[in-house]
């Protein structure tokens, strides 16, 4: 399913494919000082929150989305656990939009509220949450294997 908003340059976003795994893996390395590895990608396909998006002219990748659901006290909590945007695509809305998609497939999967984890130094990545809501949580220290911090950030849903 795409779901394109009403203004004509927003992303378009649907589930992830087989054939963009090498987009997104790319898109991977190129956003992140510790990639997941391809095949982590490969495990979460079909899953309703692996999500693609693409510019409304064509299907390249621009930017994806890993979300999930853990039971929770009985209600899922909802896990963003990987998103990056193609940085020639960055500012454009499209982290945003896949952040918003994401929340609603949590949301549709019965989760009451959603969490991250993000690097104490992305400031760009805490701005873009702050924005929709998450607060910090509490902070995990030398999450990263080069010793940065993480910072657990939740919001409702």
């Amino acid at each position: 399913m795409t779901t394109v908003a009403p203004d004509g340059d927003a992303p378009r976003v649907r589930q992830a494919e087989r054939a963009d795994l090498l987009a997104v893996h790319r898109i991977e390395q190129a956003a992140f000082p510790q990639p997941w590895p391809f095949d982590a990608f490969e495990r979460y396909l079909g899953e309703p929150g692996f999500l693609v998006a693409t510019p409304p002219a064509d299907e390249r990748v621009v930017g994806y989305v890993v979300a999930d659901s853990v039971p929770n006290h009985g209600r899922p909590l909802g896990h963003i656990k990987d998103i990056a945007v193609r940085e020639s695509h960055r500012e454009r809305g499209v982290g945003t939009t896949l952040l918003k998609r994401s929340m609603g497939v949590l949301r549709t999967a019965g989760a009451s509220s959603v969490k991250l984890e993000v690097r104490e130094g992305n400031d760009t990545a805490r701005r873009l949450y702050r924005e929709h809501g998450f607060e910090h949580r509490r902070t995990i220290p030398r999450y990263y294997s080069d010793g940065e911090n993480a910072l657990v950030l939740v919001r409702p849903l």
